[in-house]
């Protein structure tokens, strides 16, 4: 008599493999995600993949126009349709550590190749100027599919923000350019803080079931609703000098003339150098923008360090440290410590089109202009305040998109660690709508700046001052909510 015994382990493991498959396919809202079906809603026209393809190759919107010649627009046939919601996803391919070349491929399997840029190989101002150009040209020829997809067309990025915030840049030229509508951007976090991510619902780190839930994210890709996001340029001014070695999202520019209304004492420099750059979630200046250009330039060094936002983490904590961001308060000299040693803060408020002077607290060592709720990887620094603190200190509850920055200062690496776990605040400064920092050296040689976390190292002078002028750009980023 043969045995029975394993065929119940046989029939629980079935059982099991059968509801964890089954689950795979599935949305948070229980709508089965069909691969198929998404490809299909998701895909455009392969004469439009391969038209835009062409341009940006090319570098010249008309190089795809070969493939509009033979499509059926214009024949006997009658015209193709567009996609019902057709998406481009942006991908920094070094991001995420390992995963990124992997999820490069699967995005390619779940949509088609020539939708998914590498922004290694196209840059997302290419794509802009050519692969969109090639579809606003066959939209003038009369091609309604095209015109319909360029209308419809949604973007993701899948990187951490310093990415995110590239690709958001150049989409705004659309605007500036009267291109509308400006596609709408979904994000996959790829990064280590992942800030603008977690503030729009899409998470703050690379899913571990990654494999099955790209299938979820681009179906809230299509699906999500739409929120704004203010943005804000910053020009810095400074004495002419050696170049300055800046991250890619701050570049130099044309002498720019600051604002008059604000009154600047001491004499300007015969030449200067100006610099112009636009961010999405924080400005600062001081020992934390200090710790993150160290931890940047170590891992630039050496790579094998940094396989992935959690060794990213302990390593930075661990510089944090040696940088002796935690040791200020052992330092002799108070006066020395100090970023009220070397700079001004003017502001315009809410509704107000006056400069006013701000004091900056001796023992603020970093100070922060925020635009989000999210900071250093989720915190919010800021706080929830209440209804009677903010009326006594002229504040309003703080949004994405309020026109307003929330400037802050941490004393030291203990004050922005117990910030951070929410046992205190960071140090309320101002609530501002325009702001003038100005630097002038004195004892320090240098100073470090970063803006949504690409740091950089400002040099001092003491004869003359430097600024950095912040204003919002008047056109909103539009992005989409994944909650």
């Amino acid at each position: 008599m043969e045995s029975s015994g394993p065929d119940p382990v046989v029939s629980k493991v079935s059982v099991r493999s059968s509801v964890i498959e089954s689950l795979k396919g599935w949305s948070l809202s229980g709508v089965r995600i069909r691969k198929e079906e998404l490809r299909r809603k998701i895909t455009m026209p392969e004469y439009l993949r391969l038209a835009m393809k062409d341009a940006i190759a090319s570098k010249d919107i008309d190089a795809g126009k070969r493939h509009y010649d033979f499509t059926a627009i214009g024949h006997d046939k009658p015209p193709l349709p567009a996609p019902e919601s057709p998406l481009v996803v942006f991908i920094n391919s070094k991001s995420g550590g390992r995963y990124g070349p992997e999820l490069k491929v699967l995005l390619q399997d779940l949509m088609s190749e020539e939708q998914v840029f590498d922004l290694l190989k196209v840059k997302p101002h290419e794509f802009i100027q050519y692969g969109l150009g090639c579809l606003e040209k066959f939209a003038s020829l009369g091609d309604g599919c095209a015109k319909e997809t360029r209308e419809k067309l949604r973007i993701v990025v899948a990187g951490g923000d310093g990415t995110v915030g590239w690709v958001l840049g150049c989409l705004g030229e659309l605007h500036k350019a009267g291109r509308d509508p400006v596609p709408p951007t979904a994000i996959v976090p790829l990064g280590t803080g992942n800030d603008l991510s977690r503030s729009f619902g899409w998470g703050g780190s690379f899913p571990f079931n990654w494999k099955t839930a790209m299938k979820k994210t681009l179906d809230k890709a299509i699906r999500g609703p739409t929120s704004r996001l203010d943005s804000w340029n910053i020009v810095i001014s400074m004495p002419a000098g050696p170049d300055l070695d800046t991250p890619y999202s701050l570049k130099r520019s044309e002498e720019v003339v600051l604002d008059q209304d604000l009154k600047i004492e001491g004499a300007l420099p015969e030449k200067v150098s100006c610099f112009q750059g636009v961010f999405y979630n924080y400005f600062s200046i001081g020992m934390d923008a200090q710790v993150a250009y160290g931890f940047h330039h170590l891992r630039n060094e050496k790579p094998y360090l940094a396989q992935g936002p959690i060794s990213n983490k302990i390593i930075y904590s661990s510089y944090s440290c040696k940088q002796g961001w935690f040791f200020t308060p052992c330092i002799a000299d108070p006066g020395l410590r100090g970023l009220n040693n070397i700079l001004k803060l003017h502001v315009k408020r809410l509704n107000s089109t006056k400069w006013e002077p701000v004091t900056i607290p001796s023992s603020v060592r970093s100070i922060v202009a925020l635009n989000l709720h999210s900071y250093a990887s989720g915190r919010n620094p800021w706080g929830k305040l209440k209804p009677d603190y903010l009326e006594k200190k002229g504040f309003v509850e703080a949004k994405a998109d309020d026109g307003l920055l929330e400037i802050f200062g941490f004393k030291h690496g203990w004050h922005a660690s117990f910030v951070m776990v929410e046992l205190i605040s960071a140090k309320h400064i101002a609530q501002a709508s325009e702001i003038r920092f100005e630097l002038r050296g004195g004892a320090w040689k240098e100073a470090f700046m970063q803006m949504d976390g690409e740091p950089w190292k400002q040099p001092m002078n003491n004869e003359f001052s430097t600024f950095v002028d912040i204003k919002r750009v008047p056109f909103q980023s539009v992005m989409i909510n994944g909650e």
